[in-house]
């Protein structure tokens, strides 16, 4: 388990000075009243959106897929509005990242943390259930004003990104796993602790069932919630974060755990595993990450791509 960002002298190589002179702007960023850090993510997204073809290929994509009983119109609307949302997200990572503890309570409401606290104080690890909404960097941080716990990460293939966002995350928790180290995970579990798992992208066939999502009647969908939950004797927690009406601030929700979870078989988990995603999402559907390539994984690997 990450415990610590770890600093090399390396990071100071010439080949990384435009990345760092990013950070420095970046952080500059952070100084800004946020209703000024969300106008300027707006329009910065927008302009995401007029240019990168592909990345609104794939959303426009994804909401036709979902969404077929919307009008044309209906979901125009919504993505302009999510592309708007995606450009806020920029700030809310900086934010996370980077604003004292003061400054996160002074924009922040959390409701259910008493679910956590039961669930921990009656012996069990508890399964934070997140879907990847555009401010989730923000509910982490949030979260561990009251209960840090582990983070399941991807390292990043950039060593200064992987210092940031290794040094950015441990502000609100108090270790980091990479998602493939199972092992870790329920020992983290079992201690009794609290890990955040996510399940609503495609990772490929491994490990995947074709479920329905929405509209569509198969998509590729893991079942490590029920293994976790299983190995680590925890239970599973719903967990939904947004940034609030008018922008100004953000607001976390627990749920309480999921009744007879895991059940008889991990396919029954996973279609009620993906109601439950989707239940979140429909909270607040602009500020979910629609640019991911959902469905880019078919049942028959000779079927032709949905994205095409």
């Amino acid at each position: 388990m990450v415990e610590k960002a770890e600093f090399s002298s390396s990071l100071y190589h010439p080949k990384h000075w435009p990345m760092w002179f990013g950070v420095f702007l970046m952080r500059l960023t952070q100084l800004l009243p946020l209703s000024w850090q969300m106008k300027l993510g707006k329009g910065l997204g927008r302009l995401v959106m007029k240019f990168a073809g592909s990345r609104t290929h794939t959303a426009r994509r994804n909401l036709t897929l979902c969404f077929p009983e919307m009008t044309p119109a209906q979901r125009e609307e919504l993505l302009i509005r999510n592309f708007e949302e995606t450009g806020k997200a920029i700030f809310d990572t900086i934010n996370a990242w980077w604003w004292s503890d003061e400054k996160v309570q002074q924009h922040m409401s959390i409701t259910g943390q008493e679910h956590v606290q039961d669930t921990l104080n009656a012996g069990h690890g508890v399964i934070l259930f997140a879907v990847h909404c555009l401010p989730l960097e923000m509910g982490a941080r949030i979260f561990g004003q009251f209960q840090p716990g582990v983070g399941v990460y991807r390292p990043h293939n950039n060593p200064v990104m992987e210092y940031l966002q290794v040094k950015g995350r441990l502000r609100s928790n108090k270790g980091l796993v990479s998602k493939r180290d199972l092992r870790q995970m329920v020992r983290c579990l079992r201690n009794p602790d609290v890990i955040w798992y996510t399940a609503d992208q495609d990772f490929g066939r491994s490990s995947a069932v074709f479920i329905p999502f929405y509209a569509m009647p198969d998509a590729a969908t893991i079942t490590g919630a029920t293994t976790l939950a299983k190995l680590g004797k925890a239970k599973v927690l719903p967990f939904f974060v947004e940034r609030t009406a008018g922008d100004e601030g953000y607001r976390i929700e627990v749920m309480p755990p999921l009744d007879n979870f895991p059940g008889e078989n991990e396919l029954d988990d996973a279609i009620r595993g993906n109601q439950i995603i989707e239940t979140i999402i429909d909270k607040n559907r602009a500020q979910y990450m629609w640019l991911h390539r959902r469905f880019k994984t078919r049942p028959d690997p000779t079927d032709k791509s949905v994205y095409q």
